[in-house]
């Protein structure tokens, strides 16, 4: 019954300003002139009226406006506005390209007119990092970190120094949903959460929600982590680097086909292992011999790539990748003991962007994720190996529709199909050798529907209502024709939750405004830890019979002001959480031997609740 009220309520005002004047729609697509990147987040508005909207995370936007004659400007901090006189009587396209504001002088400032959408829009708890920001930041031992700069949000904080973990408004690491070009990445962390496995040379957008929470996004309970990479300079050919006291980083990039298509690829590596062999090789003066410790050592390496295909104004395709991997070696040559540590993870994002029309814009990913852990060990003819991981093939398809200037809708679905890897191991002593007749895995489904709308009422009072159905099948090889006709005959854990989201503006006056946000988040997959410190041998366990999934609620009210012309942003924001269901391994417990579901017997689970201002 509450579901059929809101299904009515939704399409009630999506009817709202159908009817009155003929009205036409701009759109088109914003990029940056020098490189040909996409620009995510600008500002397009008429001046005299000041009604407007935003490019999307692809650079796309769409303007619907009443008949007649406008100024329409383009606007992006740090580039020089654009201002076109439009005469509007039938439906528009244009692409636009933004310059750089450079002025040669002494001293260059670089400014830039944006909407206060701090005070008009009705995102709460959201924040926008901009890299070149993060780069200006001091940073430990010269390497530019994007976790780190997060931790310097109000509401986020870390586990300790040198811990690149986040902790959002009460909830754990893994409450929080990582994504590289929408790709899961399960371990965002190098060096045991020293450094983050993000290269800011190769990163374009940082988008941070850590409340009210779109219907879009889902699968977490704290917060999302929505980071955009480069699409590569489509213009010329370029190449960055640096040199840092623990790593060196090179980035190239430069067009396939100008202005058409693009690639960027950008690489780190550590050299502490170099560094320390001139301390590991040392020759023992009495025995002339080179120490015992002299194949020890730690480095991590990570590559980031993406290509880019523009087939059409109508047609975008995308492909890009992250790999990387932390490397801890130990061995001793008087006795051939050697551990090998190796783990990290691997994620592959193809998608391709439709333009229906001048209102409707869709994306269809096709996602794949990988993480995972190895502890090896030998000595003579004695070999030990235990590993573990989590891999995830993902697909979603996402559609964003413009009506007009007061009301946005975005609906979609995803899929994604879980193989858990929760803990194996083999070995081999001589001529024995010791395995499990097959490798324990668990396979999970889940998926989601999703749909909300941002719509205004009037000038003063704007809502986003969004309602999402998630939904989570565990145990077996259960594949899709199975999960989508909810076949319950192959023991299998199933679960089916309605996630409502819910926000609103309220104007004062033109530079201050209130907001108030509900959301409700369900969470399936879980990290289950032996410590406080979040470690590469925590393992990834879906929800079953036993462990049920976590749940949780979160309600925020907040007041917003601008101030000499949206210079200043202030907020102040209350929140309180409730979660119920988190889960931990009993006290004591090691997770030795997870090659059996009675393993889901080994964890303790509890609620919790956090607030705060």
């Amino acid at each position: 019954m509450k579901t059929n009220i809101f299904i009515t309520f939704i399409f009630i005002f999506f009817s709202i300003n159908t009817l009155g004047q003929t009205n036409y729609t701009i759109s088109g697509y914003v990029q940056e002139d020098e490189s040909g990147e996409n620009l995510i987040g600008v500002s397009i508005y008429d001046k005299e009226t000041l009604k407007g909207t935003v490019t999307n995370q692809y650079g796309f936007y769409s303007l619907t406006l009443e008949e007649g004659t406008y100024n329409i400007t383009y606007s992006f901090i740090g580039l020089e506005s654009l201002t076109k006189k439009i005469i509007l009587n039938k439906n528009t396209r244009i692409n636009v390209s933004l310059q750089n504001n450079t002025i040669i002088t002494k001293e260059v400032l670089v400014t830039g007119e944006k909407l206060d959408k701090n005070v008009t829009s009705s995102n709460m708890s959201q924040v926008k990092i901009e890299v070149s920001n993060i780069k200006q930041l001091p940073v430990i031992l010269g390497e530019v970190d994007v976790l780190k700069s997060a931790q310097l949000l109000p509401g986020i904080t870390s586990n300790g120094e040198g811990s690149s973990g986040l902790y959002v408004r009460g909830g754990g690491p893994d409450q929080n949903l990582i994504l590289l070009d929408e790709a899961v990445v399960y371990n965002a962390s190098h060096l045991f959460g020293f450094f983050s496995v993000f290269n800011a040379d190769a990163i374009k957008d940082i988008n941070i929600i850590k409340g009210g929470m779109p219907a879009e996004y889902g699968g977490r309970l704290s917060s999302v982590l929505d980071i955009t990479m480069k699409d590569g300079n489509n213009k010329k050919y370029q190449a960055d680097g640096g040199i840092g006291l623990l790593s060196s980083r090179l980035t190239l990039q430069g067009p396939v086909q100008k202005d058409k298509s693009s690639f960027i690829i950008s690489g780190r590596r550590t050299y502490i292992d170099v560094l320390s062999k001139p301390f590991l090789n040392k020759i023992d003066p009495e025995t002339g011999e080179p120490n015992a410790f002299s194949g020890s050592g730690y480095y991590f390496y990570d590559l980031t790539t993406k290509i880019n295909y523009r087939i059409s104004d109508k047609d975008r395709l995308f492909l890009s990748g992250y790999f990387g991997r932390d490397v801890f070696n130990f061995a001793n040559s008087d006795n051939g003991f050697a551990i090998e540590i190796p783990w990290g993870n691997a994620t592959g994002s193809l998608r391709w962007n439709h333009l229906f029309n001048d209102k409707l814009f869709m994306n269809t990913s096709v996602i794949f994720s990988d993480y995972r852990f190895e502890f090896n060990l030998g000595q003579s003819d004695f070999e030990f190996k235990i590993f573990s991981g989590i891999n995830d093939w993902n697909t979603k398809v996402d559609f964003l529709y413009q009506p007009n200037q007061r009301h946005t809708i975005k609906f979609g679905t995803n899929y994604t199909y879980h193989e858990f890897t929760p803990g194996n191991a083999t070995g081999k002593a001589g001529d024995v050798e010791f395995a499990p007749d097959e490798i324990f895995r668990q396979y999970s489904n889940e998926g989601a529907l999703y749909f909300s709308d941002d719509f205004e009422l009037s000038d003063d009072l704007k809502i986003n209502a969004g309602l999402r159905y998630s939904s989570f099948q565990h145990r077996g090889r259960i594949n899709i024709f199975n999960y989508i006709k909810n076949d319950l005959s192959l023991n299998s854990d199933n679960y089916r939750n309605i996630e409502p989201r819910f926000s609103l503006r309220y104007r004062l006056n033109t530079t201050s405004s209130v907001k108030a946000s509900y959301t409700e988040n369900y969470q399936y997959i879980h990290l289950a830890s032996t410590s406080s410190v979040s470690l590469p041998t925590d393992l990834w366990v879906p929800s079953s019979t036993v462990i049920e999934p976590k749940f949780a609620k979160q309600y925020a009210i907040g007041y917003f002001k601008n101030f000499k012309d949206n210079m200043y942003e202030t907020s102040l924001e209350a929140y309180y959480k409730e979660m119920t269901n988190l889960i931990e391994y009993k006290e004591g417990y090691l997770p030795e031997d997870n090659t059996n579901t009675s393993s889901d017997n080994s964890f303790t689970f509890g609620n919790g609740d956090s607030y705060g201002i």
